[in-house]
């Protein structure tokens, strides 16, 4: 049995057991609103379309959702923290970053130089090498992918790898194929939904060519021109605008043929020589992209929770029961038999409050009696009937305070 989340005004008062504060951008994929833990943690979370999902799909989330969460040796990936892949718009909720994407930075400030690159380099493939030491891959990293925190560059989205290429489809989405195709390596783009780490070498090695040049190694007016270049290995990457020295490396990232791309440890060992050779510790190349992309010191960065905040979360903690179980925790739901119509003494269908015209449904959901949830799993807390609607000014004032845009 699905479960159903509570709108209001179109943003949801709460999904799972967090309590929403705002909207912080919407894509193909779906939309992510910064929302809070009963504790105080800000969390990201996403909610996935539910039309990008069958009960295959769905049971392949729910698989590397219990992997992700054993993710661990890195702090440069966004942790994952708890999904539900058998709601009716499956989310999952992932650390909240406070920053901009390299996209954006590139973009508004222009390349970073060298030393900087490198330094992203480095961090970067230390991360998705505890991503594959876990079993698991990215698949969708990007320029938009990577947030430039207040303790240096941080990969998000890591936890929808498994919905990335899961479609037959997912080439032609769209809002999908415009921000990936260009950072796809060539057996992606393809169609061969059985990639190696080897793909995520690829798409870094995008990242870097983005961060040193402001551009992809292919672009086009449609994706199928793009794809169509990706694919063709008499046609090479543009790798104008790279450094001279770094130009080896990523020229040998985005080879066409997987066995030919360096590991991530090669890229790690790589990077970090390139840091060396420019007079650097790796630690004070770090503290220097920072210095440039965050614009402060990390041990400045401070979040404080709103006073209106930890008002519904004060109320969420004393109106629901089990808030802190996961829906990962239990197995998934079966389906149910829809339960029979009610019936008066004499047998005819009794009187009930389902809405009509002249007596719409309340704007309120419910709360889920014990009877309806599927067997093994805890009913989702849900909004009490009489709860105020979300405050417009609490999401403008988490937007000011955090500035984030996450592109989906």
């Amino acid at each position: 049995m699905e479960r159903h989340e509570p709108y209001m005004a179109d943003v949801p008062a709460q999904i799972g057991r967090y309590t929403v504060a705002g909207r912080l951008g919407s894509g193909g994929m779906g939309e992510v609103f910064l929302a809070y833990s009963p504790a105080g943690s800000p969390v990201a979370v996403k909610v996935i379309r539910s039309d990008r999902l069958d009960e295959a799909t769905r049971a392949r989330f729910e698989r590397e959702a219990l992997i992700a969460r054993t993710v661990i040796g890195t702090n440069r990936v966004a942790r994952f923290l708890d999904a539900d892949p058998y709601a009716r718009r499956p989310w999952l909720a992932m650390e909240y970053v406070a920053g901009a994407t390299l996209l954006d930075h590139v973009d508004s400030k222009g390349v970073l130089p060298l030393p900087l690159v490198a330094s992203l380099g480095a961090l970067l493939a230390e991360g998705l090498a505890a991503v594959h030491d876990a079993g698991l891959l990215h698949r969708d990293l990007k320029p938009q992918n990577i947030i430039l925190g207040a303790d240096g560059p941080m990969i998000i989205d890591f936890g929808l790898a498994a919905l990335v290429d899961a479609s037959q489809d997912s080439l032609s989405h769209p809002g999908m194929i415009i921000g990936t195709v260009r950072c796809m390596p060539p057996e992606q783009a393809g169609g061969n939904p059985r990639v190696t780490p080897a793909a995520d070498v690829y798409a870094l090695g995008t990242v870097l060519l983005y961060a040193a040049a402001g551009h992809y190694p292919y672009d086009g007016p449609k994706w199928q021109a793009i794809a169509a270049q990706v694919t063709n290995p008499q046609v090479a990457p543009d790798l104008s605008g790279v450094p001279a020295a770094l130009l080896p490396l990523i020229e040998s990232m985005l080879a066409h043929e997987p066995q030919d791309r360096p590991t991530v440890a090669d890229v790690a060992a790589t990077c970090a020589g390139l840091v060396g050779d420019a007079g650097l510790t790796p630690a004070d190349a770090r503290w220097a992209l920072v210095a440039r992309t965050a614009g402060r010191s990390p041990a400045s960065a401070a979040h404080r929770l709103s006073p209106s905040i930890e008002a519904r979360l004060a109320e969420l903690l004393a109106a629901t029961d089990d808030i802190d179980r996961s829906p990962l925790d239990g197995p998934p739901p079966a389906p149910v038999d829809e339960p029979a119509a009610p019936q008066d003494r004499d047998g005819k269908p009794a009187e009930t409050d389902r809405p009509t015209p002249e007596r719409p449904a309340p704007e309120c959901t419910a709360p889920v009696e014990p009877s309806a949830a599927p067997s093994g799993r805890t009913p989702t807390p849900r909004r009490r009937p009489g709860r105020p609607l979300a405050s417009s000014r609490v999401a403008d004032d988490l937007r000011r305070q955090y500035g984030v845009q996450i592109n989906l």
